[in-house]
């Protein structure tokens, strides 16, 4: 959201990605956000962006970019994803445009309450995964995800996920 700074460690195993990730997400108006992510091992700036184009809800629809590394000459992945989000459920499918090819993104969320959040999601191609996980809100403003990614390689092998997030509201009120 608009005026909200969220600060997080993003701990995973090293086949996901960076194994020690820190991230900071800043929301710029009510339908733009960047987040740029800085890794240890290898050293690394991550940069990505999103901008809502349709941004009433249920209804989303958002465009972007993710993954994009100039200190590795890595580039942007722009990407577009729709939603429809409900006080519980929460949907979204899109699609990724990543080197060479293009891929599908899928995913479901569903809120129990202001603290719970249980979520799965999948991405197509062999070298992507599908995740299961949940979100627990400690606090307004303090709150840790733990996932299990599921390779989509042949071996479907298991990989541990973890990042706590704190939110700083700079502008705009809390909501």
């Amino acid at each position: 959201p608009e005026g909200n700074l969220s600060l997080s460690l993003q701990i995973q195993d090293k086949r996901i990605a960076n194994p020690y990730e820190l991230q900071a997400e800043l929301g710029l108006t009510k339908w733009g956000e960047v987040a740029v992510f800085r890794g240890f091992q290898p050293d690394d700036w991550i940069f990505a962006t999103e901008i809502g184009l349709l941004t009433k809800e249920p209804y989303l629809l958002s465009v972007g970019f993710i993954n994009w590394s100039p200190h590795l000459n890595v580039d942007p992945q722009p990407f577009i994803e729709a939603g429809y989000y409900t006080e519980h459920h929460k949907v979204i499918a899109g699609a990724l445009h990543a080197g060479y090819k293009n891929e599908a993104i899928l995913g479901y969320a569903y809120d129990f309450n202001q603290t719970w959040r249980v979520q799965v999601d999948w991405m197509s191609g062999s070298e992507n995964s599908s995740t299961i996980g949940f979100t627990c809100n400690i606090t307004r403003d303090f709150q840790f995800n733990p996932a299990l990614y599921v390779s989509n390689g042949p071996k479907h092998d298991l990989f541990g996920y973890i990042v706590f997030t704190y939110t700083f509201h700079l502008w705009g009120g809390k909501k």
